[in-house]
């Protein structure tokens, strides 16, 4: 008998620790604004969701039907024109990329024969005549019945050539070696469709 009172005794002076409990038990059941902030956020997509797949279920089967054609379109639609979009401005940049490169080197590759075309032009002027100079530049565009004769300072030509492109370069030529125009006249024939030229030269 007393040993069985001094149990009892004893249960009876460990019980109110228990109940009263300790800092540390306090600290752990306490929760964190974070937690309550992202508990939060998860209850109002919960919500939303709910919301969204109750009007789902309320919407008749052909509203569904046209729904779901429509979100397919959609996203069809903006996968395409982007994919496309993609890919063009990619094609274009490729083949921006690729022509700089192209004329690059075709520079590179022109420009020796630049300075030479040059120096042959400087060449040319300071011992060939005007007349002579002029014959040359209309002999190597494949005009060989020219009739060219100074007067004066300047150079009188006069031809003829069904060509008229042609005709364009070969007075292009001519400005671009410092010859000016006082006067030009180009009439293409009616009958025959060839080219009268004919222009005074003045540097």
């Amino acid at each position: 008998m007393t040993m069985l009172k001094n149990r009892s005794a004893r249960r009876k002076i460990k019980s109110p620790s228990l109940a009263s409990g300790s800092p540390t038990s306090v600290s752990e059941t306490t929760t964190p604004s974070a937690v309550v902030a992202e508990s939060t956020i998860l209850k109002s997509y919960h919500n939303a969701q709910q919301q969204i797949s109750s009007r789902w279920h309320a919407l008749p089967a052909r509203d569904k039907l046209a729904l779901t054609i429509l979100l397919l379109f959609l996203i069809l639609f903006v996968g395409g024109y982007g994919g496309y979009s993609i890919h063009s401005a990619a094609t274009k940049s490729k083949a921006d990329y690729n022509k700089a490169v192209s004329d690059y080197f075709w520079l590179r590759s022109q420009a020796g024969n630049i300075d030479i075309d040059a120096n042959a032009a400087a060449q040319l002027d300071a011992s060939e005549s005007p007349t002579t100079a002029v014959t040359t530049v209309l002999s190597q565009a494949g005009i060989n019945e020219a009739q060219v004769v100074a007067a004066g300072e300047g150079v009188q030509l006069s031809f003829t050539h069904d060509s008229q492109a042609l005709v364009g370069r070969v007075l292009n030529t001519l400005q671009q070696q410092g010859w000016a125009f006082s006067r030009l006249s180009v009439q293409q024939d009616s009958a025959s469709k060839l080219l009268q030229v004919q222009a005074t030269l003045v540097r």
